[in-house]
């Protein structure tokens, strides 16, 4: 019986340098959300029929992103692997908008925050489409599962 959703996720803490309190929040909320909610459905049929549930490991290895598929016994099942070029602009982009919207939350009026969350919001539904986009003939996601995918994607960005 296909069971197509993600029962555990990680992220490969290696790559990982420093994330701020607020960075840190957004990866437990997003990993949060995920976990309660998701679809998440490799293109690939195999050999057993195994259908899911996912665990799921996002790694970043020579600019690609790599996401590792497991049974939910946790043997291996495939690796996904796609280039980050087209996401390089966004995830610098969601940053800055994000460095807004935490500076606004302390001194902005009400009126600004919504300003600075509805750009928020805008650039990170764009990078899920994207996401969707680059994904297809590899794994079905929807569009909530996609953007939290993207905020962990962004999480595995930071450097410093």
């Amino acid at each position: 019986m296909a069971d197509p959703r993600i029962i555990d996720i990680s992220l490969d803490e290696r790559t990982i340098l420093w994330r701020s309190a607020d960075v840190e929040q957004e990866r437990r909320i997003a990993i949060f959300d995920l976990l309660e909610e998701n679809y998440f459905e490799p293109a690939r049929v195999h050999a057993d029929g195994y259908a899911g549930p996912y665990k799921v490991r996002l790694s970043v290895e020579d600019g690609r992103l790599v996401i590792a598929i497991d049974r939910a016994d946790g043997a291996p099942l495939e690796a996904v692997i796609l280039g980050l070029g087209r996401f390089r602009r966004p995830i610098r982009e969601y940053f800055a908008i994000c460095d807004s919207y935490y500076q606004a939350i302390s001194n902005a009026s009400p009126q600004q925050i919504e300003t600075v969350d509805m750009a928020r919001r805008g650039i990170h539904n764009d990078a899920a489409d994207m996401l969707i986009e680059r994904l297809d003939g590899k794994i079905k996601v929807d569009f909530d599962t996609a953007r939290r995918l993207f905020t962990l994607i962004c999480v595995l960005h930071i450097k410093a």
